[in-house]
């Protein structure tokens, strides 16, 4: 049998999740209703109506199957109940650039990322060469924009 593989996530992330799948459930009987509505004014093979409601109902259903697929593996983390010297996800870190320039992140999930609120996924090229890391190691990583050069000043685990 297959082993299932965990989605990591924060709690606000989950959160986040189930309130998106509860809105688009919601959804489901007024694009039901939409349907019906533009059947009810005949030849559907120039209904652009129907055809709209249909391909929303299309988007809507896979939505949902992707988002109960996520929240069924999700294996939510708390990290106020981590420790220790090494990054892990969870973990909020504090960077020196090669400025000098203070930056911080915290690691979460690919859900959760949001770069401009310092929050990136462990599966950006940032979270993956931070992961496992420890306080003072230097990092260098390959972004599109070129390479960059960190240096770990700081992990926190709030």
């Amino acid at each position: 049998m297959a082993s299932v593989e965990k989605v990591p996530m924060l709690a606000e992330g989950y959160e986040k999740l189930t309130t998106q799948l509860a809105a688009l459930k919601a959804e489901r009987p007024l694009i039901v209703d939409a349907i019906e509505e533009a059947r009810a004014h005949g030849d559907l093979s120039e209904n652009a109506e129907y055809h709209a409601a249909k391909e929303r109902q299309g988007q809507v259903e896979a939505t949902i199957g992707d988002l109960e697929d996520k929240l069924a593996r999700a294996q939510v983390i708390d990290p106020t109940t981590l420790s220790g010297d090494r990054i892990v996800f969870g973990a909020t870190v504090t960077l020196e650039d090669e400025n000098e320039k203070p930056v911080r992140y915290q690691i979460v999930g690919h859900a959760e990322a949001d770069a401009k609120a310092g929050r990136i996924s462990y599966n950006s090229p940032l979270g993956r060469a931070l992961i496992s890391r420890k306080l003072d190691d230097e990092i260098e990583v390959t972004v599109p924009s070129g390479d960059k050069y960190y240096l770990v000043t700081k992990i926190e685990f709030i």
